[in-house]
């Protein structure tokens, strides 16, 4: 089992990769995104606000003046646009090191976020073919919401939008499909495959994020405005630069690699056990195939050079 002493400090040096950060300009993804960029990786921060992502750039920088971190346009809310950013991707990197997606509810957590996997699979992979081995991964941010919070039968395809339950059963659906997302990259394109990427799926912790002051971990606002000033007296919450470990851990340390890929990671930097439907091969599938009915016959599952 990997070392629960890990530390951002322990990264190797990243002079020569790339990494996308979903989310980048705030809380956690912040904290990723300066990680990564402290290492000399080249950052790109995935974000719909131009002059937030922005200021946020110039805010590192004024800590990391060499920091290589560059706005790509990111709304998570339009699938068109996702489908956009990943092109704009491809067309400006020829490598891809790692990814990691980071976001709210069921549309923009899960769906944007496959679907921005989907067009960054080519990259990733021609990217693992020349790289080290196990040097490509893809982190998928999630929760342990998933197991407390999720329907019984894991994922409702009859009603996915949830719309008559409560707003912690939709996280929970959210979150739990994060998870069988990661799982199912993982048989697919996991070790074994060709040009094979390393996947993880990441529960940061309770982290006491600007998106905690509003509400935690993304979580219904109305429900952690109850409850986080509570965790906050209590000493529960840890700060956003910890929150960032164990997705930096699953992204770029050399110690996790072909044997962890598929895992769920917990706080902090250490492999963890997810729920009985988090391990359904069965499920993971179906969701995959349910995915990609979504996108089918709407011309976003067509990869554009």
């Amino acid at each position: 089992m990997p070392s629960s002493n890990f530390s951002p400090d322990s990264l190797p040096n990243l002079a020569g990769r790339v990494y996308l950060v979903t989310g980048g300009n705030a809380g956690i993804g912040k904290s990723t995104v300066i990680a990564l960029a402290s290492k000399g990786a080249t950052v790109y921060l995935g974000a719909r606000s131009e002059a937030k992502a922005t200021t946020t750039i110039q805010e590192i920088k004024v800590q990391l003046p060499s920091a290589h971190i560059l706005f790509l346009p990111l709304d998570l809310s339009s699938f068109q646009s996702v489908v956009s950013a990943a092109k704009k991707l491809r067309s400006d990197e020829t490598s891809l090191h790692g990814l990691v997606n980071n976001a709210g509810i069921m549309g923009t957590n899960y769906l944007s976020h496959w679907l921005l996997t989907f067009h960054l699979l080519p990259l990733l992979q021609s990217t693992a073919a020349k790289s080290p081995k196990d040097a490509v991964r893809v982190v998928n941010v999630t929760s342990d919401g998933h197991a407390r919070f999720a329907p019984k039968d894991g994922i409702v395809f009859s009603d996915i939008s949830l719309e008559k339950e409560s707003p912690m059963t939709r996280y929970g659906q959210s979150k739990l499909a994060n998870i069988l997302h990661t799982k199912q990259l993982h048989y697919a394109f996991g070790p074994g495959a060709s040009n094979p990427i390393c996947v993880a799926a990441v529960h940061p912790g309770h982290i006491d994020t600007n998106l905690n002051k509003q509400a935690t971990g993304a979580a219904p606002g109305s429900v952690l405005r109850t409850i986080t000033p509570i965790m906050r007296c209590l000493g529960i919450l840890d700060d956003e630069a910890k929150g960032a470990w164990s997705s930096l851990f699953a992204v770029a340390s050399d110690e996790f690699g072909a044997k962890d890929s598929g895992a769920y990671v917990v706080p902090y930097a250490k492999i963890g056990t997810p729920s009985p439907a988090a391990q359904d091969e069965d499920l993971a599938r179906r969701l995959w195939e349910w995915s990609r009915e979504q996108f089918n016959g709407k011309g976003l599952l067509e990869i554009q050079q």
